[in-house]
């Protein structure tokens, strides 16, 4: 059930990503993820009403924890797709399921998984062949910090798979994630320039936040009841699903190598499945 839920979550980032790429002709970067956190916030406090959830918490190191890597993860992915190639600033950030397997691994004290780390590593190969990432020589710093976003993105995501095991709803973990993100991105926009909001951009800017908050509770649902290894694989769900929505969208075309790559993230994703060992909370 929790790879079910990462397929879904998967789609949705992707859609949002569809969002961030119209959303970029009108805003900088730091807006966008302003934007998309403050009305996440309001979006999961609406179903948090409805559903009659409370915002008291004993776990608020792990909010915490999770809120502050999260977002410093988005504001450095944000900024590395700004000056580094899109499919580099992806890959980079799509480290964060290595870097899991390694942390699972530390916090869980879970046994070295060779058949389970292999079809992760399968699934990142998967990324590189897709997206063929390049970095120039004046370009390492930014790709270090890519390189940061992805783990700091695993530590987000251990913490989410802990406030989980905690019996934390998902929608509350969302809505301290999204309300530390929105100070974080507000204050970073004082030192931006902030663009005006036309209806037309308005309607971009629900789209991205109604995308992104949902796939924030599909995600988070995903990691509370799923293997975290295998729900970590299928987050490369997403770069398919994006790739998707480039030739249908944008009439872009993938070559050869590309289809290669997204087999082989289908085949990481089914591998998951079925060499996760079953009695392992990863």
């Amino acid at each position: 059930m929790g790879a079910l839920w990462m397929l879904v979550a998967g789609l949705l980032f992707a859609c949002m990503g569809v969002f961030v790429k119209l959303g970029a002709a009108y805003f900088s970067h730091i807006e966008l993820v302003f934007y998309r956190s403050a009305l996440g916030l309001l979006i999961v406090y609406l179903i948090m009403r409805s559903q009659h959830t409370g915002l008291n918490t004993r776990h608020w190191r792990n909010h915490l924890w999770r809120g502050l890597s999260g977002t410093a993860a988005m504001l450095l992915f944000f900024y590395c797709i700004t000056v580094l190639p899109l499919a580099t600033a992806i890959t980079l950030n799509y480290t964060a399921p290595v870097f899991l397997t390694l942390l699972t691994m530390l916090v869980f004290k879970d046994k070295f998984h060779l058949p389970l780390t292999t079809s992760i590593t399968l699934g990142f190969a998967g990324v590189v062949l897709l997206l063929h990432p390049t970095l120039q020589q004046n370009q390492l710093l930014t790709g270090l910090m890519g390189l940061i976003s992805g783990f700091l993105a695993a530590v987000a995501f251990l913490n989410v798979k802990q406030l989980g095991l905690f019996g934390e709803p998902d929608t509350r973990t969302v809505f301290y994630f999204s309300l530390i993100a929105t100070l974080g991105s507000a204050a970073a926009m004082l030192l931006d320039t902030v663009h005006s909001i036309t209806l037309h951009s308005f309607g971009i800017l629900l789209g991205l936040a109604l995308t992104a908050t949902l796939a924030q509770i599909a995600m988070t649902r995903a990691y509370r009841v799923g293997r975290t290894l295998v729900v970590g694989s299928m987050a490369y769900s997403t770069i398919v699903f994006a790739s998707l929505f480039g030739i249908l969208l944008w009439d872009e075309s993938l070559p050869a190598t590309s289809w290669l790559g997204m087999t082989l993230i289908i085949a990481s994703g089914v591998l998951s499945l079925r060499l996760s060992p079953k009695h392992s909370l990863t």
